[in-house]
């Protein structure tokens, strides 16, 4: 990354310190790849992170950040093919979900290590929901992995997270994007990264050598049971009629639309002063192997969300002299 900075509110001549910021990373699989790039375009613009809270990738990605391990994490999932993320997978037919979970949670731990939440150096908060007592939970103490298992079990995908007596599944079912968690938090600015944005057309595609496999790609590879799952299908042609949907595809595509309206809706009702936001058309959600294109996409909105915010006059421990308190 360049150690250059351009010159605005963050890195004004005679400014005492870093300005602030309180980030709320929101759901979305394999989208919220696009958060790591966010972060380190928001680091660039000379701000200092010193809240997070994340729901589901959000809160892993998040966690990771906190722990001071983005970057060996974002050049191992850069260095993910197709078949690495499908030996991450542990099937299983009980449990209430198709994924363990515990491969991929084990395989972080290895390679990250784990916290003390309570410890990490910023304050962090993993937002999953409490099935039984059917409420949102925020996660703020104990183990880091574990409170991001939680955040990120996609109901019937992933096996619910038993913790401290709950059920708990993925955040993002009552909080999409977690900006509630940090209203009281002490930063000059609240800045949102969101993954359910408006679709936009898909730019086209460009044939070279390490063109992604068509969809089919994963019936090949590991038989009929998973291509039943994941979506599949002949090429289309003019006169093809379209393919039916997938069980992952149909999946991933309702929770999409369902996560897209309701972070709308919090996000009108708990605004923040700056929203990062990216089309929900960006990827699947299980694919994982477009990192690369994944984390500079978020890198590139970043860029142009902050290139075009103009940023209240900050007075320093949180306190603005435009915008006032954020919250009820």
């Amino acid at each position: 990354m360049s150690s250059s900075l351009p010159v605005d509110a963050a890195t004004a001549p005679g400014a005492a310190r870093k300005p602030t910021v309180a980030l709320a990373l929101g759901a979305g699989g394999a989208k919220g790849l696009a958060h790591i790039g966010a972060i380190e375009e928001i680091e660039r613009h000379g701000y200092q992170i010193v809240a997070i809270a994340g729901t589901s990738m959000g809160a892993l990605v998040g966690g990771i950040y906190a722990m001071g391990k983005l970057e060996a994490y974002r050049d191992w999932v850069s260095a993910l093919a197709k078949m690495d993320v499908l030996k991450l997978v542990d099937w299983t037919f009980s449990g209430g979900g198709l994924i363990k979970g515990e491969r991929i949670i084990g395989t972080l731990r290895e390679l990250i290590g784990d916290a003390q939440i309570e410890d990490l150096p910023l304050a962090y908060t993993a937002v999953a929901t409490d099935l039984d007592r059917e409420r949102e939970i925020w996660l703020t103490r104990g183990s880091l992995f574990d409170a991001i298992r939680a955040s990120i079990a996609i109901p019937t995908v992933f096996r619910p997270q038993l913790l401290d007596g709950r059920r708990l599944v993925d955040g993002g079912l009552l909080n999409p994007v977690p900006v509630t968690p940090l209203i009281r938090e002490p930063a000059d600015y609240l800045f949102a990264v969101s993954v359910d944005g408006a679709i936009e057309a898909a730019k086209p595609e460009v044939p070279n050598d390490h063109a992604i496999e068509p969809q089919n790609g994963y019936r090949h590879r590991i038989g009929e049971f998973i291509g039943r799952l994941v979506p599949h299908g002949e090429p289309k042609t003019e006169t093809a009629r379209p393919r039916d949907p997938g069980m992952l595809d149909l999946l991933a595509q309702s929770m999409d639309l369902m996560q897209a309206n309701l972070a709308r809706l919090r996000l009108a009702a708990y605004a923040p002063d700056l929203l990062i936001q990216l089309p929900r058309n960006i990827s699947m959600a299980y694919e994982f192997y477009r990192a690369r294109e994944l984390i500079e996409l978020g890198r590139e909105r970043a860029r142009i969300s902050l290139a075009d915010w103009k940023p209240p006059h900050y007075l320093g421990d949180g306190e603005r002299a435009l915008n006032g308190d954020r919250g009820p």
